[in-house]
């Protein structure tokens, strides 16, 4: 197992220490009093002399601090259970958490680069076998180890010789454990891994399930996935096959033990005399010796099961500590009122360094501009709108919002001065009301249904059951693509921000609808500052400024009937929409 990863779960255990050594206490209690009743059965054999000569007198008391005894071993097993349940959940809650809090400062390009499915299976399915494992080592490892231990003490008290044929044979057990444990780690991080990139899979299937079934991938994707579960089960089978032959081993070196003890004891017992030990005595020394070798069994099941832990706890620890994005400015630059010029300068920028994407690119918006940003598929469009609202930084140059680089401003700042439309809708698990108050959580309903209002989505709104209370699922699979569209609209008309994003914002919204978003979307622009990109270039005619991109560069510029007359690659883009 690494040890890096080990010490960074006792990092987190380490701020619960009272519950740790509370529940050591209760293990060492539990440990003393079941040690102490082979003691107590040995002397209650010891009062049966013989047929019909039973010592009652001393045996009656004995049975009593026997019911105690196991009173105490009950009441003090039950606590430490207990403990070692809330240090569990709440390390696993703590270690959930870390991760959900590095995935929000990740930047975007580790998300971009990796299945969100392998995300949430490290985040969910890895913590959870990591929590089975850690309970599982809490549970038996004190409660082992003390065991080990005192059984030592009480034999050696009661015999020396008996003792060290049982120090001599168990020392095998541990050989034979560590020896398995070693060979199998590697295949238990081969089962995490393809158990995270088998539910990466699921969830792309699952998510584009209609264009599976439309292109007739169901065989193929079939395919795919019996070969991911194919090897998920050579790896868990492998796993789980070495790791079991670890119990059956020690089980056998254990049975020597107590055999042994046996033997030798029997001959003790025959010696008699003062070097010799009594019947209940031998009886109290197989109770230990059974007890002794009980915690070797499992503590060769917790290393089979802490395989696994470790294994997927370094997975969780990959994403905890991977490198977040660059830190804000601190204290950032906060202006006053954005008035909403935006200034790029010498701009160069690619998602991979050896293929370069934006080049020199140069830019002025003045206040109030509406700028339009067209070209063909790939030519950067979207990343100019990653740039501008910090998803990526930018390789060379600086982008400056009313003379400040937005480098030097918070992310926060800078996100909440612009409204944001993608094409890709999100609908979150809430009401209507809910998903458009995430652009101003504490507007009136007056304020929502005027912003539902101006973007149309009022009429589509008052038709469903409960109306803006109507509860929707995630992604809003009940609403249609333009329903879920309007609503994300209507976020940003209730936000009122200072400038505006529309990435292809009407694309999935009827012609007639999309005449009145127009009007919504053009009183909203009055005064703003706003970034449009569009395919359909009829869209786009009234903007102040037409930024055609080609091959991540600006190769024209100018207003809809400038570049008409130009008679350049805009042209040829309008006359081919309108041909």
């Amino acid at each position: 197992m690494k040890t890096g990863t080990i010490k960074k779960i006792l990092l987190y255990i380490r701020k619960h220490w009272f519950l740790v050594l509370l529940s050591l206490a209760l293990a060492a209690v539990t440990v003393v009093t079941t040690l102490y009743l082979p003691i107590l059965t040995g002397d209650a054999i010891d009062c049966m002399i013989d047929a019909g000569k039973v010592d009652f007198v001393l045996l009656m008391p004995i049975l009593q601090k026997m019911v105690v005894v196991l009173l105490i071993t009950g009441v003090s097993q039950w606590l430490m259970n207990v403990c070692n349940n809330r240090i569990t959940y709440l390390v696993m809650r703590e270690i959930r958490k870390d991760a959900f809090e590095r995935i929000q400062i990740l930047p975007l390009k580790y998300l971009d680069g990796h299945p969100s499915g392998d995300i949430v299976s490290r985040v969910i399915a890895d913590v959870d076998q990591f929590a089975d494992g850690l309970l599982l080592g809490f549970t038996q490892a004190f409660t082992g180890v003390l065991t080990i231990l005192g059984t030592l003490l009480f034999m050696l008290r009661l015999n020396v010789w008996i003792t060290l044929v049982v120090v001599l044979v168990t020392p095998l057990s541990f050989f034979v454990a560590s020896f398995i444990a070693r060979k199998t780690h590697r295949m238990f991080v081969q089962q995490s891994e393809t158990r995270g990139e088998q539910t990466a899979f699921i969830d792309e299937m699952i998510g584009n399930q209609r264009v599976v079934q439309a292109y007739g991938h169901e065989e193929d994707a079939m395919e795919q996935f019996d070969e991911i579960n194919d090897r998920l089960e050579k790896y868990s089978l492998q796993a789980t096959f070495f790791s079991s032959t670890v119990n059956p081993s020690t089980r056998f070196i254990n049975n020597l033990v107590y055999a042994g003890v046996g033997v030798v004891g029997a001959f003790f017992v025959l010696r008699g005399g003062a070097a010799g030990i009594t019947v209940g005595q031998l009886s109290c020394f197989l109770s230990y010796a059974n007890q002794y070798t009980k915690p070797f069994n499992e503590i060769s099941s917790v290393i089979t099961e802490l395989q696994n832990a470790v294994a997927c706890a370094a997975r969780v620890f990959a994403l905890i500590e991977e490198e977040a994005q660059e830190p804000d400015a601190d204290p950032g630059v906060k202006p006053d009122r954005v008035l909403g010029q935006v200034d790029i300068e010498q701009v160069s920028f690619s998602y991979v360094p050896e293929q370069p994407l934006l080049h020199d690119l140069n830019l002025h918006v003045k206040p109030g501009q509406r700028v339009a940003i067209v070209g063909p598929t790939g030519c950067g469009k979207t990343t100019l709108i990653n740039l501008l609202m910090r998803f990526y930084d930018v390789n060379e140059g600086k982008i400056l919002v009313d003379g400040v680089d937005i480098r030097d401003m918070t992310r926060g700042d800078l996100r909440t001065s612009f409204g944001m439309v993608l094409q890709e809708t999100w609908i979150k698990d809430g009401t209507i009301l809910d998903n458009i108050l995430l652009g101003k959580p504490d507007a009136t309903r007056e304020e929502v249904i005027e912003a539902a209002k101006a973007t149309h989505a009022h009429s589509f709104i008052r038709r469903l059951p409960n109306g803006y209370e109507t509860v929707v699922k995630e992604d809003g699979d009940s609403l249609s693509q333009g329903q879920k569209q309007l609503l994300c609209i209507t976020r940003i008309m209730l936000s009122k921000p200072s400038m505006l994003i529309l990435d292809e914002a009407t694309s999935s919204i009827d012609t007639r609808t999309e005449i009145k978003i127009q009007r919504a979307f053009a009183k909203l622009m009055e005064g703003r500052t706003s970034f449009i990109v569009a395919h359909r270039l009829s869209t786009i005619q009234n903007a102040d400024i037409i930024l055609v991109m080609k091959d991540g560069n600006i190769i024209e510029q100018g207003d809809h009937e400038s570049l008409l007359a130009q008679n350049g690659f805009y042209a040829k883009l309008y006359n081919s929409q309108f041909a």
